[in-house]
């Protein structure tokens, strides 16, 4: 699979971020998931999609419009990353990496603006990275998460999804976030 290089990678984040501080912001974040991915144990995941899946799983971020959903920025990303013809399984990251996964149910049920499907995550190197992605917070300030808040954050969403989060900490471990916290400057909460 031809994979773009962390360079091109940021190019690509340049070239699609509405300003200066929205780059910043979400480029600094993908850096972090990928920072969290690559470091976890994750048997029969491919390294190299791991790494450019992780620092472009967000850049649908840059395509949404004021008001629209952030929920959508998922497949707003696979979208344009197919419409780069990068592979598949990179644009696939785009989409499967939201919360612990939303099932066809779950949009149904919850109305969410979103084409009826699954986004689940479905091959090791996607649930990786959706797991590292739980750790950091693009939120005003950003922030890193521990375990415990991350549970507590998505228990809102029923205690399936509680459950989904506490085996995936049991088969990665959780991250130490400590060192990225003080390397990058941001609390964690």
């Amino acid at each position: 699979m031809d994979l773009p290089t962390d360079d091109e990678i940021r190019a690509l984040h340049e070239r699609f971020a509405p300003g200066p501080e929205s780059f910043e912001l979400v480029w600094t974040h993908c850096r972090i998931v990928r920072d969290l991915a690559v470091a976890l144990p994750a048997p029969g995941a491919d390294p190299d999609l791991v790494r450019a899946g992780a620092l472009l799983h967000d850049i649908g971020v840059y395509r949404l419009r004021p008001g629209e959903a952030y929920i959508r920025h998922g497949v707003l990303g696979e979208e344009l990353l197919r419409s780069l013809d990068l592979p598949e399984p990179l644009a696939r990251v785009c989409s499967h990496h939201t919360g612990v996964g939303i099932t066809r149910d779950d949009v149904r049920d919850q109305g969410l603006p979103l084409p009826p499907g699954d986004y689940l995550d479905e091959t090791p190197s996607e649930t990786v990275i959706m797991y590292a992605d739980k750790f950091h917070s693009k939120s005003h300030p950003p922030s890193f998460l521990t375990a415990e808040s991350y549970a507590s954050s998505v228990s809102r969403f029923g205690p399936a999804k509680v459950a989904r989060f506490t085996d995936l900490v049991t088969t990665y471990g959780e991250p130490d976030v400590a060192g990225l916290a003080r390397r990058y400057g941001h609390e964690v909460r």
